[in-house]
């Protein structure tokens, strides 16, 4: 990066010459192997895709501390220029998943993204402090004033973000990812939120916003005024079978597949699921309407 920090970087590469490049930025405790599932089959369909560990995140240096808003967005823009001169002549687009979506929004809200033809946000985390409730607003402020250094974890949560109980499995044995997350950490993560939704309204690149009504992380609500802030050439989506670990769920390989039908298009609908006639719908009959926990997953049956 720009300050000599080292990032580690993997890569899906298609036999030959790829048709376009994806930049996966993942989400809030994760790192770049949270790209494998759908890196592979985008390599095997004609498309590369590189994905790094975010800065304060997997293995890079000083991993669980919040690297702040500012050095991830330069961070991306770093990494958009390098791998811009590795692949001049072919269109690259970001893909966020939940908070790698965040950096996304306020990069461009900070001025741009030089060198990038799209974007795609996966669940984005938009969930700001603004649209939360005033007890949790009130208990983050508290806690990174006074122990900012504190460690949580989501157990006891009862937040599912996958169907893919498998894959599930392996992220929490993964030592990579971060279990608990300090308090001041959580905060930034907040203000980025906040940021990236307030970012929406001028949104320059074509924008492709996934969400799924089986999402128990982010709530409907942020994500319905991210989707009516996108003015102009944008397209949503919305999923029966997505999660919020959308890219990574049992149905993943139908997402998969209207991304890539999206970027074949020059970053224009309509998509082969229909999930951006649904997500169109959604915003016309009174919004995004979530669904509840399948019984089989209640039941702990995969």
């Amino acid at each position: 990066m720009a300050d000599g920090t080292r990032l580690p970087v993997e890569r899906w590469l298609p036999d030959g010459d790829p048709e376009a490049v994806l930049i996966g930025l993942h989400g809030f405790n994760d790192y770049a192997h949270a790209f494998a599932m759908p890196g592979r089959w985008f390599a095997q369909h004609g498309m590369a895709l590189y994905a790094y560990d975010q800065r304060g995140f997997g293995r890079t240096e000083h991993a669980g501390l919040w690297p702040g808003t500012q050095a991830l967005v330069a961070d991306l823009r770093t990494a958009v220029r390098l791998i811009r001169a590795r692949h001049r002549d072919t269109p690259i687009y970001l893909l966020g998943a939940s908070m790698g979506g965040a950096v996304i929004l306020a990069a461009d809200g900070r001025g741009g993204l030089a060198g990038v033809d799209g974007t795609v946000l996966a669940a984005p985390a938009v969930w700001a402090l603004s649209e939360m409730p005033f007890y949790q607003r009130a208990a983050l402020w508290l806690s990174v004033h006074t122990v900012p250094w504190m460690r949580l974890s989501g157990a006891g949560l009862d937040r599912l973000p996958s169907d893919n109980i498998p894959m599930l499995r392996r992220f929490s044995q993964d030592p990579l990812v971060i279990g608990e997350s300090r308090v001041d950490a959580i905060y930034g993560l907040t203000r980025l939120m906040g940021e990236a939704l307030a970012a929406a309204e001028a949104l320059r690149q074509p924008t492709l916003a996934l969400y799924g009504r089986r999402d128990e992380i982010v709530p409907p609500g942020p994500i319905e005024k991210l989707w009516r802030r996108m003015a102009g050439r944008h397209t949503r989506a919305l999923y029966d079978t997505g999660w919020h670990m959308m890219l990574r769920d049992l149905h993943a390989p139908k997402i998969w597949a209207d991304i890539r039908a999206w970027i074949a298009q020059g970053g224009r609908g309509p998509l082969p699921s229909g999930a951006d006639a649904r997500a169109e719908a959604a915003l016309d009959n009174g919004g995004i309407d979530p669904l509840p926990r399948p019984e089989r997953i209640r039941a702990g049956v995969q």
